[in-house]
């Protein structure tokens, strides 16, 4: 009677219902994707335009073992679960937005006695 109503008719195939999936790849894959992406090499620090007229204007030379220490402190930040952290040494300091692993600023050790730091969650030491 249901049948007649709308027009609908039950299959009972079990063929019929089961539908088809396209693997989206094999998990091992998608396990080496994710850990090639959040590997240190691929987790780069990148500067904002900011950051890189103030670190020319201080006088900060950016190496890249300043950039392996900078990425070191995204990755170290992201673990405690920072987003907005201040990374300093002796010498120098660096404002970083951890989930863009953008450095926003960079100051001198002149300047951070001058300074309150305000909106950051973390702090690491280089």
């Amino acid at each position: 009677m249901i049948q007649r109503v709308s027009g609908l008719q039950r299959t009972d195939a079990p063929q019929a219902r089961i539908q088809q999936r396209k693997p989206a790849g094999s998990f091992g894959a998608m396990l080496q994707q994710e850990l090639d992406r959040t590997e240190q090499p691929g987790q780069s620090v990148a500067f904002s335009k900011h950051a890189i007229s103030r670190a020319q204007e201080r006088g900060i030379e950016v190496t890249p073992d300043l950039m392996d220490q900078l990425a070191g402190s995204v990755i170290r930040a992201q673990a405690k679960g920072a987003t907005n952290i201040l990374a300093m040494d002796a010498e120098k300091a660096f404002i970083i937005n951890v989930p863009n692993a953008k450095v926003i600023t960079a100051i001198t050790q002149e300047e951070m006695k001058e300074n309150i730091f305000t909106n950051i969650d973390g702090a690491v030491f280089l």
